[in-house]
């Protein structure tokens, strides 16, 4: 199960692209509330979650995905559920996944300390300890991956699932999508 956190202000094609190419691909994937089901996007578009981030167990859980935005991103960071989540995640070798602003977040636990990321352009100072590119999209650096913003949702999408059902699952759902024309 790939598990989506959402909190009030987050980007909503961060969030939405990735769960659809996921979801196109065969992966199990839900959104998870941080502080209610009834989750409001940076642009107003309202989501509701199937669970709420302390009902999570992550015995079965693939992948945990943070949309940006930089609401979504301060109400994550501001719950402490959400923020033990991560870092319980991330120390069990699940696969935890940052786009746009949230690789702040990660800065913020230490997860990222000497891992190559990407993040939305101008944040870089505030991911101290990693090693900050603008070259790509979407990059994995160990069980982290990290997405530049937005306009690389899609990228990001794809590459979360390239990394839970390989290349060629990612290939033929961009293929489906119309991809490369």
């Amino acid at each position: 199960m790939v598990y989506i956190l959402l909190g009030d202000g987050f980007e909503e094609v961060e969030a939405v692209a990735p769960y659809d190419i996921l979801h196109r691909g065969g992966v199990q994937v839900g959104f998870a509330g941080v502080s209610s089901r009834q989750v409001t996007g940076a642009h107003g578009i309202e989501i509701t979650a199937g669970c709420l981030v302390q009902d999570i167990s992550l015995e079965q859980t693939e992948m945990l995905v943070l949309p940006g935005g930089m609401g979504g991103v301060r109400s994550m960071c501001a719950s402490e559920a959400a923020m033990q989540l991560v870092r319980s995640a991330y120390d069990r070798g699940i696969l935890v996944a940052a786009i746009c602003a949230a690789p702040t977040l990660l800065a913020k636990l230490g997860i990222l300390n000497g891992k190559k990321a990407v993040c939305y352009p101008g944040l870089e100072q505030e991911c101290a300890g990693a090693l900050m590119t603008q070259e790509f999209a979407a990059l994995r650096d160990g069980n982290v991956i990290t997405g530049r913003g937005p306009a690389a949702a899609l990228e990001f999408g794809y590459r979360l699932l390239a990394e839970l059902r390989g290349e060629d699952a990612a290939g033929q759902v961009r293929s489906q999508m119309c991809g490369g024309i």
